[in-house]
């Protein structure tokens, strides 16, 4: 007699993901507010799927214009749920869109 075979789950395979956010000029008035953004940060340490994010301008001396996140997640779907649960997402201030990314160089370490 044979012994049982062994079954193991295992975890999903995370895939990463870019997300471009683009703003109205509408979306200052949403950063300016101090406890927005305090929730803001709050919802980022507690995220830390989120593996990198920031906000973009167009130049160092320009408003802000969106952001860029990089994600790592099982699906689109799970980022979506990332994106609508942040406090700076404001729908009618705020679009996003995202992509799979890859990283060119997979056995190097970037630290910012």
């Amino acid at each position: 007699m044979t012994a049982p075979r062994e079954t193991r789950k295992t975890a999903p395979a995370l895939t990463r993901w870019a997300v471009m956010f683009r703003d109205a000029p509408a979306m200052m008035d949403v950063r300016a507010s101090q406890a927005r953004r305090d929730a803001h940060v709050a919802y980022v340490k507690d995220h830390p799927e989120l593996r990198i994010g920031g906000g973009l301008k167009p130049d160092a001396d320009g408003d802000f214009c969106g952001a860029l996140w990089i994600v790592e997640a099982e699906d689109r779907i799970e980022v979506e749920h990332l994106i609508h649960g942040d406090p700076f997402y404001v729908p009618a201030f705020r679009s996003y869109e995202i992509f799979t990314w890859g990283k060119i160089l997979e056995d190097q370490t970037a630290t910012l």
